[in-house]
């Protein structure tokens, strides 16, 4: 169940937080900005490749490469060479994963990792491996972990993980691959190492206007803005005993849709479908047809409201940018949800450059996923 009256307490919701998500929330920007500079000192921007790399692969554990690899991916554009490289099995030290690069990998190709933890021997491995293949290396991760020297031997670039200031590497466990802060502080180098290859735009500016969209986020969705007024605390109530339907439109809106089922999942402990439109409409329209609809259950009348839990059922959520051609489904996508009593929810950008839509997408999402773990104890 949700505790809505936590979300209009500040303090309630800052006791709650122990894992410090809003504050990551909130600090999305300022990681931003910190990246810029670590990827700068690190000589990102000194870098003169001699073209753009035949393939970009991308290792790294769970969320934080899949996030990181969609997003560069979409960035890219359709003709894009980003593939994440997925766990092959386990490594020699107990409980740890394995990664190898594909049989064509070779000077050609760059290998990007990013990991909040920095210690998996796998991932040393896989940048060994690399070298001797030929490819190039560079890698995002925590300062001081083991990753660093492999990299090093690799004649790779390493970029230090922005953390905060409050974080201490060494004494804390690794942040989950969910959390806020954590996404844009492995993104930001590398959106500044491809804006080098020319694989995608993303130069200096366009990151300090994504980290004031950020920003703008934060002070719009905080935790002393009341749920009344506050987007992501009303979609979080909204969510409460829901199984989120998420439907994207338009290019930045499908890997912020994706983003937010990874981090209800592992945030808020709540399962979440997804789906892109038009194709959601035929995907999803049997399950809102099914006992998930809000009219489905014609007893839920009267259903003990004291004893008895609330049934399940679906709730749309709509992330919307700019759609391909000026052609919109979202009218349809209203129509099928509405015609089976299922609610819709809908988030929309201000209007802004594409990291900048993108951002304030995974930002309103991100303090909803926040607030709804808050809120129901997760």
């Amino acid at each position: 169940m949700l505790d809505e009256s936590l979300l209009d307490t500040p303090e309630r919701l800052a006791e709650a937080d122990r894992r410090a998500l809003l504050r990551g929330a909130a600090e999305a920007g300022a990681r931003v900005r910190t990246a810029a500079r670590h990827a700068a000192e690190a000589g990102v921007q000194n870098l003169k490749p001699d073209g753009r790399p035949r393939a970009v692969l991308i290792a790294g554990p769970g969320t934080a490469a899949t996030s990181v690899a969609d997003l560069l991916g979409t960035l890219a554009g359709p003709g894009s060479p980003v593939t994440r490289l997925a766990p092959t099995g386990v490594a020699p030290a107990a409980g740890a994963l394995r990664w190898e690069l594909p049989g064509w990998a070779g000077p050609v190709d760059l290998l990007l990792i990013a990991t909040p933890d920095g210690s998996e021997p796998g991932l040393s491995l896989l940048a060994e491996q690399a070298y001797r293949r030929g490819c190039s290396v560079a890698a995002v991760a925590p300062a001081r972990s083991p990753l660093t020297e492999a990299v090093d031997v690799a004649h790779g670039l390493f970029v230090p993980m922005a953390t905060a200031p409050y974080e201490q590497d060494d004494q804390e466990p690794p942040a989950a691959a969910s959390a806020p802060g954590v996404l844009w502080a492995l993104l930001t180098p590398l959106l500044a190492l491809l804006d080098r290859t020319g694989l995608l735009s993303a130069p200096p500016d366009a990151l300090e206007r994504v980290a004031d969209r950020l920003d703008h986020i934060a002070e719009r969705c905080g935790p002393a803005v009341a749920t009344y007024s506050n987007p992501a605390k009303t979609l979080a109530a909204e969510l409460a005993d829901a199984l989120p339907v998420i439907w994207t439109e338009g290019t930045s809106a499908g890997p912020a849709g994706r983003r937010f089922a990874a981090a209800l999942a592992e945030l808020a402990g709540r399962p979440a479908l997804v789906a892109e439109l038009p194709e959601a409409l035929a995907e999803h329209s049997a399950l809102l047809a099914g006992p998930l609809a809000a009219g489905a259950d014609p007893d839920d009348f009267f259903r003990d409201r004291v004893d008895e839990a609330p049934a399940l059922h679906a709730r749309v959520v709509l992330l919307r940018d700019r759609p391909i051609g000026g052609l919109t489904a979202a009218p349809a996508a209203r129509d099928l949800a509405l015609g089976h009593d299922t609610p819709i929810s809908e988030l929309e950008p201000e209007e802004g450059g594409e990291l900048e839509t993108l951002a304030e997408l995974i930002a309103m999402t991100d303090f909803a996923a926040v607030y709804l773990a808050l809120a129901s104890g997760a």
